[in-house]
C-alpha cells in the first residue's frame, strides 16, 4: 500500500544548528527542548547512509540537507556512513572506507564489510539515538547494519526506482528485514513500487531541495550562452546524448560538464573537438552551486533509473531552465513538465532541439525560469525536515 503526503503548509521558525555557539556539538544527545518548538523535547537522530559521504551522488547529498534542516529546527543528527577521507562538513561519522559496486546502471560507492556493519553497531550504541533514520535500509553495509540496532524507532526512506536483483535474490530475507522497521517511507511512487515486494506500507515523502547555499555563492564569469551538465559520467546519466546533442547547436555556447566518472577520458577524447565543451570534473559544493546560478540552462539527459530529480530543483531555485529526459521521477520533479521542456529519453535530435529553444527563445525561458523559482521553493527541504520530525514524534509518543 502507498500513501502520498503533501508537505504542510506551515514553517517554521529557523533556529541556529547543534554545535554553534550556545549549542550542543554535534553528535551529543540533546537533553533540552528544541528552539524552534519550545515546548516540544529535541529528538536525537542518527541517519544512516550506505554510499559514501564523501562522494557525490543524489542519496548522499539529500541526507546531508536533511541533517542540515533538522539542526535547524533545533534537534540533534549524527549521520553515519561511509568516509573517504576528511568529513566534507560536521557531524557526519565514519564507519569505514567505500568500494565502488556496480548498482542501478551505476558506480556506487558502498562499504559492504564485516567491519563496517560492527563499527556501526557499535556507534548507535554509544549514540543512542531516538530514531535511526535509515537511507536504503537493504543496501549491504550500514544501512543494513542499523535495521538490527535497538533504538526506540526505526524509520526507512526508499530512493531507488526500477527493478532489484538484490531484492530479488534475497526476498525473504529482505522481507524480514525490512519488518524491523517501524515506518516506511519512499521518495516517489516508483520507488515505491521497487520496495513494495518487501511488503509493508509507504508513505510518499518528495525529496527536498536547500536553496540556502545560492546566498553566498558569487556568480562565475562566462563568455557567452551557457549550459551545465551535473552528474555522474556514466550511461545511465545520458552525458553521451548531452555531447551529441551539444555539438549540433550553433556555434557560440558553451557546455559545462561537472561531475566524475569513468567515462570521462573516452568521452573527452571523443567530443574534445567540439568548440564550447569544457570538462570540469568533479567540484566543490560551493563552485557546483556557482555554476547552476551562472548556466542558462541544466541539461538532465539520463536515460532511465530516476526517482526523482533534485539537481533539476536546485536549477531551477538558481534561475536556469531545465530541459531534460521525459522520465516520470523528472515530470513530477518539474510540475508535469510545465516547469521545463522534457523530451523522450535518448533523442539527440529532440534534445539539441529543446536545448536551442531553451537559449534562444527569451520569452519562453522568462516563462520557464518563473515558474521553476516557484517550484523550486515549494519543495523545501525545511518542510521536509519538519514532516519527518512529526512522523518522529508520533513513534515516540509525542
Amino acid at each position: 500500500m502507498v500513501h502520498v503526503l503533501i508537505f504542510a503548509e506551515r514553517r517554521s521558525s529557523a533556529a541556529a544548528p547543534l554545535g554553534a555557539a550556545g549549542g550542543a556539538p554535534a553528535g551529543v544527545r540533546c537533553r533540552g527542548t528544541s528552539p524552534a518548538l519550545p515546548n516540544l523535547r529535541a529528538v536525537l537522530v542518527a541517519q544512516v547512509c550506505p554510499y559514501s559521504l564523501s562522494a557525490p551522488g543524489g542519496v548522499q547529498g539529500q541526507v546531508r540537507a536533511l541533517a542540515r534542516a533538522l539542526r535547524r529546527l533545533g534537534h540533534d543528527v549524527v549521520v553515519l556512513g561511509p568516509l573517504d577521507g576528511a568529513p566534507p562538513e560536521p557531524g557526519l561519522r565514519s564507519v569505514g572506507r567505500s568500494v565502488r559496486v556496480a548498482a542501478n546502471g551505476s558506480m556506487v560507492p558502498l562499504a559492504p564489510w564485516p567491519a563496517t556493519f560492527r563499527r556501526t553497531l557499535a556507534l548507535l550504541a554509544d549514540l543512542r539515538p531516538d530514531v535511526v533514520h535509515i537511507h536504503e535500509p537493504l543496501v549491504p553495509g550500514p544501512a543494513l547494519a542499523a535495521l538490527a540496532s535497538s533504538a526506540r524507532a526505526r524509520v526507512g526512506t526508499f530512493h531507488r526506482s526500477g527493478g532489484s536483483l538484490g531484492y530479488a535474490l534475497t526476498l525473504p530475507a529482505a522481507r524480514l528485514a525490512a519488518a524491523r522497521l517501524d515506518q516506511r517511507f519512499a521518495v516517489s511512487p516508483e520507488a515505491a513500487a521497487t520496495a513494495r515486494v518487501l511488503g509493508g506500507t509507504y508513505e510518499v515523502l518528495w525529496n527536498g531541495v536547500d536553496l540556502s547555499p545560492l546566498a553566498s555563492v558569487e556568480r562565475i564569469e562566462r563568455s557567452g550562452p551557457t549550459v551545465l551538465f551535473v552528474g555522474r559520467h556514466e550511461r545511465r546519466k545520458g552525458l553521451e546524448v548531452a555531447l551529441e546533442a551539444f555539438s549540433r547547436l550553433p556555434p557560440g555556447a558553451t557546455l559545462w560538464v561537472v561531475g566524475p566518472g569513468t567515462a570521462n577520458d573516452e568521452l573527452q577524447r571523443r567530443y574534445r573537438a567540439v568548440s564550447g565543451v569544457v570538462f570540469c570534473g568533479a567540484v566543490s559544493e560551493a563552485e557546483k552551486w556557482a555554476r547552476l546560478r551562472a548556466a542558462d540552462v541544466l541539461v538532465a539527459p539520463s536515460l532511465f533509473g530516476e526517482s526523482f530529480g533534485v539537481v533539476l530543483l536546485e536549477a531551477m531555485g538558481a534561475g536556469a531552465v531545465v530541459v531534460g529526459s521525459d522520465l516520470p521521477g523528472y515530470r513530477r520533479a518539474t510540475a508535469d513538465g510545465e516547469a521545463a521542456l522534457l523530451v523522450p529519453a535518448g533523442d539527440v535530435d529532440a534534445l539539441a532541439g529543446a536545448l536551442a529553444r531553451a537559449l534562444s527563445d527569451r520569452v519562453l525561458a522568462s516563462q520557464l525560469v518563473t515558474a521553476g523559482k516557484r517550484l523550486a521553493a515549494s519543495f523545501s527541504i525545511d518542510r521536509l525536515a519538519a514532516t519527518y520530525v512529526a512522523s518522529y514524534r508520533a513513534l515516540l509518543g509525542g
